[in-house]
């Protein structure tokens, strides 16, 4: 009883900011409105004028280790790699959680995917983009 009186307090509170208009980017002919990106979040799929900003944190620090030089122009990554470039320690639990979002950035078309394993940035999808 007490704990769905909280919840009704917390729910019944006015939450600053509503007032403010979301920020925008034009991505292709519409715009994309931006939300605050967390953990969990749903990835977009990669457009002419989307930047990374739109993704999660984690995704974003995938992006900048291969966008930083060794994932441009075809030069590739693999998952343990990259763990260990993000800051990750490079054991199973880890690497196949690197290889996971990766594996979401491709299939959204944000990275390349080559062979199996392999992930690079496609030219023009880089974090200046």
């Amino acid at each position: 009883m007490i704990a769905s009186e909280t919840v009704g307090e917390v729910l019944a509170e006015p939450r600053g900011g509503e007032d403010v208009a979301p920020p925008f980017v034009v991505a292709g002919e519409r715009r994309v409105q931006v939300r605050q990106t967390v953990p969990g979040s749903v990835k977009p799929h990669w457009e002419e004028g989307l930047g990374p900003a739109v993704l999660a944190p984690d995704y974003q620090r995938i992006m900048e280790v291969l966008a930083s030089g060794n994932g441009m122009r075809g030069e590739r990554m693999d998952c343990r790699q990259l763990a260990a470039a993000v800051g990750l320690e490079p054991v199973p639990a880890k690497v196949e959680g690197v290889r996971s979002k990766a594996k979401r950035l491709a299939a959204r078309g944000w990275l390349a995917e080559e062979r199996p394993g392999l992930f690079s940035v496609p030219v023009g999808r880089g974090i200046g983009s």
